[in-house]
């Protein structure tokens, strides 16, 4: 495609090497993150993913001539060949990355594909040849994480995946290729050391991780131009961090979106979400949201309620806030072909809806029957849109969900050569599909942003390489499924590592009809997922935990109150998050990289740091094998110190989801209560001893005002030489402080308590230490 090098020039931070039929690109953006961009279409360098990058505008690197052109940081030698092959060595010269050289060599499919795709088996396509091609040599010892929520295990090895958003409500098993989001980042680890590859490019792509050879990494694109950056870690840490640099990190949620959230397709009426409201009330389940499915909406039409089930639409989401309930809505893309309804004809008017090539606007159907597809693609329809969610907002709606916006259609896809503005630069459909309900999401925080002056809260099916910047996401049209849950933590794992730290599923399942014991062990593992959203479909059981029997219910409500109680250990790995791109659930590996045992674990996670959790995904599971690091953990339940760096064997009754605490953990906890709206008095401190330095965020929970410098930097440091010492500094004090901290120390006996020197009461309960003290106090001492 290239040929063989002509010339090249350096100019700033950039190389442009010219070859026989291509000009080629290599830019630095950091001395560790490289992009490779070479104009296979077109002239224009854009990204929807990549906006804004606050970089060193003059990185040192040297330029010498040898065997191809060698490029030289501080981290990094990229060396350049012809046909614009690009091998890459660590300062060590040691190789970290290295294009494969020979000729594509798929295994062979033998036999009559079409013979049984007769009796409706699935035929896996032959081997497409892209326009666009990079294939990465591989030795057989490489590990892939991210690509976003794609089925299968943690660990991508043998998968390969399409990168076009898909609406497909059929059961999710790993022969899916493509699924609601496309997130082109993998991350490769070997030989202990990781690094990234982002393609940024919004067109029908192709990974292969080593499924139709183990010699190569396969990555095609349909069209547009080459375009992928190289991010070296060596850590995966890093990785994730350089990675979230540049697409943007997830903005610090409002409180209230990290409880507890009951939806369902659908709460139909007025009664019947007011049933749901006190039920949830009475029964003694914490809970913060309540979702409207499209059945709200006045003949599916969106910005509008229906004024028979909904008559008094403003007044219930008033009384759902006194009862301390959030009303999220439901907001598709898909506008009704309506004269007469107020957003058809604006966006008739205006141009402002999808065009056929000849010009007309384009009709499909959706839920509302025939309907037109705004063109997100065009700033000015962003804004529209924008201004459209005051509609909603301004009668209490507390959030905006965003689905249906692959965007899905009834009558068949939409056709390919369907044209959008694209920022004045026209495309057609296949550019734009990938990114349609990014900018969507886009759109839509823009307008909460704008008309409720509080973070926004959007949650969209569809996604791209940086939506995190706008919107949380869940995993689409799940099953209750033993299945679907056990995937889902690889799932939402790899949407972390892919920069979505705010991620979750639907609990319980959407479709099919979930059981007590599935929604019992569902309940357990959500609990520690950054999104908490009990969704079902219509003509599906009841989902709602008192549906099902006694213990079920208990059972659920139990680790509701758990999750609330973890909310402050929660919102502080948001506050982290803005700084380090972190998710909020993580692989072992992210935190163990150097421990072979942590690279495959599909079915454990961490929360932040401090954290194991190890949830049963298969039914009747009475015990399980649960692997812990190195180090020394906690039984959260027994508070039994165990040694790491082995795999321990743990009962598990239904009750029971096993979760250990790295020793030397400080975890904040928040005292239950039904919602998180009420000013938090009381900071909670559960300590399992060890040295430690941890610091803990607070401010209001829903304003930017934190950006203005008002909130709180409690820092709390625990040393255990000569008895347990913590030290209590306000590192940063601009918001209204707690009144009292509640120390609980684990696996502690206290004879004597100082607080600033003077003694103080305290309580031994079993065997921990409880303690009150006020929030002004400095240092404590406790001597056994």
């Amino acid at each position: 495609m290239f040929g063989q090098i002509q010339d090249y020039q350096k100019k700033k931070n950039k190389v442009i090497i010219n070859y026989e039929q291509h000009s080629g690109e290599v830019e630095f953006i950091s001395p560790s993150i490289v992009n490779f961009f070479a104009p296979i279409s077109n002239q224009r360098r854009f990204s929807r993913a990549v906006e804004e990058i606050k970089g060193d505008n003059n990185i040192s690197f040297e330029v010498t001539e040898d065997v191809g052109i060698i490029l030289k940081t501080e981290q990094l030698k990229v060396v350049i060949h012809d046909q614009f092959k690009v091998d890459i060595y660590d300062k060590d010269d040691e190789i970290i990355s290295k294009d494969y050289r020979g000729e594509r060599k798929p295994f062979i499919r033998r036999g009559k594909g079409d013979i049984i795709a007769e009796e409706g088996h699935q035929i896996i396509k032959g081997n497409i040849k892209n326009r666009i091609e990079v294939l990465k040599e591989m030795t057989g010892e490489e590990y892939f994480y991210g690509l976003g929520e794609q089925t299968g295990p943690l660990n991508k090895k043998g998968y390969r995946y399409q990168m076009w958003n898909t609406d497909d409500p059929s059961p999710h098993v790993e022969s899916f290729e493509s699924l609601y989001k496309s997130i082109p980042f993998v991350i490769i680890l070997k030989d202990g050391l990781a690094y990234g590859l982002f393609f940024d490019n919004t067109y029908r792509s192709y990974f292969d991780l080593g499924k139709e050879s183990s010699q190569y990494l396969y990555y095609g694109v349909d069209n547009g131009n080459l375009n992928y950056y190289f991010i070296y870690g060596p850590s995966i840490k890093e990785v994730v961090e350089k990675y979230t640099y540049l697409t943007g990190r997830t903005p610090l949620p409002q409180l209230w979106t990290l409880g507890y959230h009951q939806s369902r397709y659908s709460y139909d009426s007025e009664n019947r979400v007011r049933e749901v409201a006190d039920k949830l009330r009475e029964k003694d389940i914490p809970c913060d949201a309540i979702y409207l499915d499209i059945d709200y909406m006045d003949g599916y039409r969106v910005f509008t309620w229906d004024q028979e089930k909904f008559p008094n639409f403003e007044k219930l989401i008033s009384d759902l806030k006194k009862q301390g309930f959030k009303v999220v809505t439901i907001v598709d893309p898909g506008i009704k072909k309506d004269n007469g309804y107020l957003v058809y004809d604006e966006g008739l008017s205006n141009g402002y809806f999808a065009r056929d090539k000849d010009g007309i606007p384009y009709v499909n159907r959706v839920w509302p029957g025939e309907s037109l597809y705004p063109d997100f693609s065009s700033e000015e329809v962003r804004k529209w849109w924008a201004d459209k969610q005051n509609t909603l907002l301004e009668t209490g709606v507390a959030g905006i969900w965003n689905d249906m916006n692959e965007p899905a259609s009834f009558d068949g896809p939409l056709p390919v050569d369907l044209q959008f503005e694209n920022e004045g630069h026209q495309t057609d459909h296949q550019e734009i599909h990938n990114v349609y309900g990014h900018l969507m999401a886009r759109a839509s925080a823009e307008g909460i942003k704008k008309y409720s002056g509080k973070r926004p809260f959007v949650i969209t099916r569809a996604a791209y390489a940086g939506t995190q910047k706008y919107s949380t996401v869940w995993t689409g049209d799940n099953q209750s499924f033993w299945e679907h849950l056990r995937m889902s933590l690889s799932m939402l794992m790899n949407l972390g590592l892919s920069g979505m730290a705010f991620c979750g599923v639907d609990l319980g399942g959407f479709s099919f009809d979930c059981s007590g014991e599935l929604l019992a062990r569902w309940v357990q593992a959500g609990a520690f997922t950054p999104l908490f959203r009990n969704h079902s479909a219509a003509y599906t059981r009841d989902q709602e935990p008192w549906c099902f029997d006694l213990e079920t219910e208990r059972i659920y409500r139990n680790y509701v109150k758990l999750r609330y109680r973890l909310i402050p250990y929660l919102y502080d790995l948001f506050w982290q998050e803005q700084k380090t791109g972190l998710p909020i659930i993580r692989p072992l590996v992210l935190h163990y990289q150097d421990d072979e045992n942590t690279y495959e674990l599909n079915d454990q996670f961490l929360v932040g740091e401090n954290i194991l959790v190890a949830p049963i995904v298969q039914q009747g599971q009475l015990a399980r094998a649960v692997y812990l690091p190195s180090g020394r953990w906690v039984d959260y339940w027994t508070k039994e110190i165990i040694e790491g760096g082995r795999y321990i064997l743990r009962k598990t009754p239904l009750d029971t989801c096993p979760i250990f605490i790295k020793e030397g953990s400080l975890i904040p906890n928040y005292k239950v209560e039904d919602d998180l709206d009420s000013e938090k008095q009381e900071l909670i401190l559960d300590l399992y001893p060890g040295d430690l330095n941890y610091v803990h965020y607070q401010d209001d929970g829903e304003s930017f005002n934190y950006q203005k410098g008002e909130y709180n930097l409690y820092q709390f440091e625990v040393t255990c030489s000569q008895g347990l010492t913590i030290s209590i500094n306000k590192i940063h004090q601009k918001y209204k402080s707690y009144k009292k901290f509640t120390f609980m120390i684990n696996n502690y006996q206290a004879e004597e308590v100082l607080v600033d020197g003077q003694p103080h009461f305290f309580q031994n309960d079993g065997n921990r230490v409880l303690l009150v003290v006020a929030s002004d106090v400095k240092e404590i001492k406790i001597e056994q």
